[in-house]
């Protein structure tokens, strides 16, 4: 039986998941502020190999989120997942983190006919893509800037915003709109992983960076520096 890893570390939240063909075995998380996934992601998954009484030899494959999203928290999650699969011979899958939040959201609401996910990336700026109710991509992956006008060629469509930057839109969604305020979560990568893994779609652990979507640019330090 194939067994594979599923890390999600694109946000606040740090999960981790381990599932077979059919279904989800078993996943763990922690949730903060502050990022912990430095600390707690190599944590997660020991504990979460140990209560299911596998080992990592067991695994076929290590599929991770890789963005849109944080910095901090793609960097992470990208790194422990090549190193992993670098010491165990097996193949990387990557998934696009709006498409896991858009599938989960095509499941929970099956009204929708427009699916749109959005990360927070701070102020009013979200990290978001448009997709059709059966998950087809509408767009790329964008950083738009929320504003009265951001929703206004959506009126007729029955929308459901996902993701933890969905809220800040509330003063200029259309009436009817549906909003899921949820962090990605490793268990919702389970299908598209499943599917990735059949179509042997894998990634160059070589060559392969996470999908940042805008140039790291670090803040100023606030101490004084002598």
């Amino acid at each position: 039986m194939s067994y594979l890893l599923l890390l999600e570390t694109s946000g606040k939240n740090c999960s981790v998941a381990l599932a077979d063909e059919q279904n989800v075995l078993g996943s763990k998380s922690a949730t903060a502020e502050h990022f912990i996934h430095a600390e707690q992601l190599h944590v997660l998954i020991s504990e979460l190999f140990a209560e299911l009484s596998l080992s990592p030899n067991s695994i076929a494959a290590i599929a991770v989120s890789k963005g849109p999203g944080s910095y901090t928290g793609l960097r992470i999650g990208v790194s422990a997942a090549k190193g992993l699969c670098f010491a165990l011979n097996i193949p990387l899958i990557a998934i696009d983190t709006t498409e896991i939040l858009a599938h989960n959201a095509a499941i929970t609401a099956p009204e929708a006919t427009r699916i749109i996910p959005m990360i927070d990336a701070r102020r009013m700026e979200v990290y978001a893509a448009h997709f059709d109710a059966h998950v087809n991509r509408l767009s790329s992956d964008e950083a738009i800037i929320i504003d009265e006008n951001s929703f206004i060629d959506l009126q007729n469509e029955q929308l459901v915003l996902v993701g933890d930057g969905a809220e800040k839109c509330r003063p200029f969604i259309p009436e009817n709109t549906l909003i899921q305020s949820i962090l990605p979560n490793a268990d919702m990568m389970h299908p598209l992983a499943i599917r990735s893994f059949h179509q042997n779609h894998f990634e160059d652990l070589a060559y392969f960076e996470p999908f940042y979507l805008k140039d790291y640019i670090p803040g100023t330090s606030r101490k004084s520096v002598l």
